[in-house]
Order: structure tokens, then C-alpha cells, then sequence
């Protein structure tokens, strides 16, 4: 494993895969009677793609999710052999590799079930699809009034041997609150959509509704199978009302990187584009070598927390593609010295939750928008926090 803190690096994303693993055993204890699929959309939420998958599949976890078939592609690319999910197609779109690859697809309506098949007969393989059911997302899905058609001519392309149906699933779209009588609604819906399938000769092995929130919050959503995405991550799907913490969860990512430049300036200083920030006194400007075109969010201008010297500062002025800036005072920092954006919390240095607060939007957008151009550097941390690989 490369060590953190490498000289040449002015930025970078330090991802605790000890930290993934922690987290994938915890949620397979919550909910131990269904099997686990791990989500590794976007990039694993920015955390890289294999490294997390791997870590995931040595935690236990049964699947692997993937929004798309090109991250499907690169799971089975990259070595990975077990179960993988792939949900989002659009019509044309090619299906025969991931056929040919065992990748288990989606179908909301039958042309999907006719596109399928269609694969099947190009790659002599039977293409394994889960139906979805809309239960109350208004996202991909049958209706319920459109459900029967779809497991019908399901079941006539698995008369004719080309697809299996592996499973039906939907997803819930208020599990961040799990009193919400729309949960119960949806669960409703889902297992009348199980019902009537049943009553058409369909009984699939695998019945999966739930996300984080619903692995974490909501036993009776939990069925066959439990797709978790973000609290893999050690992030909390319930925002400041259950924190990650609360959940026995571990946030597996650190954003840092080194001050570029360091200097002194007269008060009357305006800062960045549009001067937003004019220094109120003589202070020490320190230049941060990450921007929006980083994924620094340009809304948390002013207002995005950092740490810096054992204190808690603030970015001043607007937030450029590349750099953003600091007001340091009077303290003695010099180039190079460490700044952390966001970590675990346990030092005082500010979270991803505090981040999402100050651009005004979610954890899951704040680690899943970090750019390519920021290096991932995977770590195993030992239960004394101390890096060990």
C-alpha cells in the first residue's frame, strides 16, 4: 500500500479500505438473515472503484452493485468472479458483454425483456434479470397497473430459454426517514408486486428493496438481499439525525493537501475573483492547490471548513477551478503544511457532513463529486488509527 502524507503529492484522497471492510461486517450484522450487496456506483463514490470492491467481496460481502454496465465491466475486468447488479440501460444499448460476462441486469418494461433476449441469442448465454416494480419512486419501474404484462412476458422469455428472472426489486425513497409512513407504503406495494408475480408462477430467489436506510433502519425491508451504498462509506443516510458514529460506522475517507503558497498581506487585501473577501487586517493568505475542478464544491465559498494547524478555519473569498484560499492570521505556517478538508472527525478536523452543510446539499455528493485528478492512496488503519500499510 502507498503510505499518506507522500511528499510529492500536493492533494490527495486517503481511503481506508479497513475502514470499508468494518463497515461491510457491520451492515451483514444488521442484517444478517439477507444477503449483502455492497454499491459501488460512481467510482465507489469517489472512493475507487477495485480497491473498495475487493475490500468489500474479503468483508463478506455476497454482490457487488453498478449503476452502469461500464462499471460492471471493469468489476469483472478487474478480477471480480461473484454476483454482480447492474441496473441502468437505455434502449440500444449493447447487453451483450455483460450477458456474456454473468452480469445480472434489470427490466422495468418488456422492451427490456426484449433487448435481453435479444442478447441471449447473440451469446448462447441466458441473461439472469431482476423485474423492478415502481413502489413509489417515480423512477425506473413497472407501475403496478403495467406490473402483470411485464413478469408475463418475463416468463415467456424464460419459457423460451433465454433469460432467468433472478429476482424483483424496487427502492425506497424516504429511508433517511424511517418513520415515514411512505416506507410502509412502498413495502406495501412491493410485496403485492411479489404476490401477484407469485400468482403468475414467478417466485424469483432474490426480493431486494433495501438502501443504506433500510438496511440500517427498517428490518422488514430487508427480504433476500440489501443493497447499501453510501453507509459502506461510513456515511450516515440519516444526515445529523443519526450520525455515522450512532450507526457503528466508520467514514473511510480523508481529503488533504499541502499549502502551495504562504504570504503575508496588507489589511484592505481582496481575495479571489469578485473580492468577496477583503482582509479585515494584516494577515497570512495560504493558497490550497484544490478548486471546484477538484470537486471542491464553488457553493461552499466562504463557508468550507478546514484544518489547519490544529485549528478549524474557514476557505475565504470564492472558490477557483484549481486553488482555493485561507485566511491563516497571525500563525507561524509555512508552504507545504498540511491541510485535511475532511476526515473521520476524531482530531477536531472537519467532516463530509459538515462539508454538506456548507454547500448546502448531502454527503453523498461531496464524496462522490471529488475528481480524477485527485490520487487516491489506499491505507489500512490498525484500531490504534495508526496507518499499517
Amino acid at each position: 500500500m502507498n503510505s499518506s502524507n507522500h511528499p510529492a503529492l500536493r492533494a490527495e484522497a486517503v481511503v481506508d479500505l479497513g475502514a470499508i471492510r468494518h463497515n461491510v461486517a457491520t451492515l451483514r450484522a444488521v442484517a444478517a438473515g439477507a444477503q449483502l450487496m455492497t454499491v459501488v456506483k460512481a467510482d465507489a463514490y469517489g472512493h475507487g472503484l477495485l480497491p473498495v470492491a475487493r475490500a468489500a467481496r474479503e468483508a463478506g460481502a455476497d454482490w457487488i452493485g453498478a449503476a452502469v454496465i461500464e462499471e460492471a465491466l471493469a468489476l469483472r475486468a478487474g478480477g471480480d468472479t461473484g454476483r454482480i447488479f447492474c441496473w441502468l440501460t437505455a434502449p440500444g444499448e449493447d447487453l451483450t458483454a455483460a450477458v456474456a460476462a454473468g452480469i445480472d441486469l434489470s427490466a422495468s418494461a418488456p422492451w427490456g425483456i426484449d433487448e435481453l433476449g435479444a442478447a441471449a441469442r447473440t451469446t448462447g448465454t441466458i441473461a439472469r434479470v431482476h423485474l423492478k416494480i415502481d413502489t413509489g419512486m417515480g423512477r425506473a419501474g413497472a407501475t403496478p397497473e403495467d406490473w402483470p404484462e411485464l413478469v408475463r412476458v418475463a416468463q415467456a422469455a424464460e419459457a423460451a430459454g433465454l433469460i432467468e428472472i433472478a429476482g424483483i426489486w424496487s427502492h425506497l425513497a424516504m429511508a433517511d426517514d424511517p418513520k415515514n409512513r411512505v416506507n410502509d407504503q412502498q413495502l406495501e406495494i412491493f410485496q403485492a408486486a411479489v404476490d401477484d408475480a407469485g400468482a403468475l408462477g414467478v417466485r424469483p430467489p432474490f426480493r431486494h428493496i433495501a438502501n443504506s436506510g433500510g438496511t440500517l433502519r427498517l428490518p422488514a425491508s430487508h427480504f433476500d438481499l440489501v443493497r447499501p451504498g453510501l453507509a459502506t462509506y461510513g456515511l450516515s443516510p440519516f444526515g445529523r439525525a443519526i450520525t455515522s458514529a450512532e450507526l457503528g460506522l466508520r467514514p473511510a475517507m480523508t481529503l488533504r493537501a499541502r499549502l502551495s503558497v504562504v504570504k503575508r498581506v496588507p489589511a484592505g487585501t481582496g481575495i479571489s475573483y469578485g473580492h468577496t473577501y477583503v482582509t479585515p487586517v494584516p494577515t497570512t493568505i495560504g493558497l490550497l492547490p484544490l478548486g471546484y475542478g477538484d470537486g471542491v464544491p464553488r457553493h461552499a465559498s466562504g463557508t468550507g471548513p478546514v484544518w489547519v494547524a490544529g485549528e478549524r478555519r474557514s476557505i475565504v473569498g470564492r472558490v477557483c477551478m484549481d486553488q482555493s484560499l485561507i485566511d491563516l492570521g497571525d500563525d507561524p505556517v509555512q508552504p507545504g503544511e498540511d491541510v485535511v478538508l475532511f476526515g473521520p472527525g476524531d482530531r477536531g478536523e472537519p467532516t463530509v457532513d459538515d462539508w454538506a452543510d456548507a454547500a448546502q446539499t448531502i454527503n453523498y455528493e461531496i464524496v462522490t463529486r471529488l475528481g480524477a485528478r485527485v490520487p487516491r492512496t489506499y491505507v489500512e488503519l490498525d484500531r490504534t488509527g495508526g496507518a499499517t500499510g
